[in-house]
């Protein structure tokens, strides 16, 4: 089950290295994060996904993000 503290902290610290990409199972767009940090872009994104983590409920974080571990459990 993932958190959603946790994927703050690793936006907020990692952002620009995908970290919470890859913490949220989304491997691809964690790998172009690492190709392109060079280029700040990544950041400049972490930072504006870091804000919508941040605004976002809990009911809308498990629906996004914790779906896939629920059907697993059943």
């Amino acid at each position: 089950m993932k958190s959603k503290t946790s994927a703050i902290l690793l936006a907020l610290f990692l952002g620009g290295f995908g970290a919470h990409k890859f913490y949220l199972g989304q491997k691809g767009k964690g790998i172009l994060y690492i190709i392109f940090c060079w280029t700040l872009v990544p950041s400049i994104i972490a930072l504006i996904e870091l804000i919508l983590l941040i605004c976002m409920d809990e009911k809308t974080f498990n629906e996004k993000y914790n779906s896939a571990t629920d059907i697993n459990k059943n």
